[in-house]
């Protein structure tokens, strides 16, 4: 009886973890831009974090809000971990579910950083956190931890 509990106990956690792990998804650059292409209505604010990055984790809150205050006008905010695709069920998910994230999470799935980096901004030196404002034709690139205060600043000026 008791190894039918523990086994049953077993599944069920399987099972809770795995449903929670769809809510974090692998995307590609190719798949961004196609998300992104497909939405010429929206503004997007795409953040690229780590979980081991403390400047990321102190503005994530901040990107939450931003999302959450802004619903009714069409803002996408994507939260792209560059966190290895090895520590997508044991570090990702874990950290967006104590943190209690709303806006959507994706693993960027890229093997060649250098390679992604260029075709998300030449200008990107690779350094974490970063944020891409998207507005129709308008792109803007910013390498730097942000305040609640400059990210909408940032988010208006699109």
């Amino acid at each position: 009886m008791k190894i039918r509990t523990f086994i049953l106990y077993v599944l069920l956690l399987t099972v809770s973890v795995m449903s929670y792990g769809q809510n974090v998804k692998l995307i590609t650059v190719d798949q961004l831009q196609e998300r992104i292409k497909n939405g010429k209505d929206s503004t997007y604010v795409v953040n690229f974090w780590a979980t081991w990055c403390a400047p990321c984790i102190k503005e994530l809150p901040h990107f939450e809000k931003l999302g959450q205050e802004n619903k009714s006008d069409k803002l996408a905010v994507l939260l792209i971990s560059v966190d290895f695709k090895s520590k997508l069920t044991s570090g990702v998910v874990p950290f967006v579910k104590r943190k209690n994230l709303k806006n959507q999470v994706f693993l960027l799935n890229e093997s060649n950083p250098q390679e992604y980096i260029d075709r998300i901004d030449p200008s990107w030196s690779g350094s974490i956190p970063a944020t891409l404002f998207i507005k129709n034709d308008k792109r803007k690139f910013a390498e730097n931890e942000f305040t609640y205060e400059q990210l909408v600043t940032e988010y208006k000026k699109l």
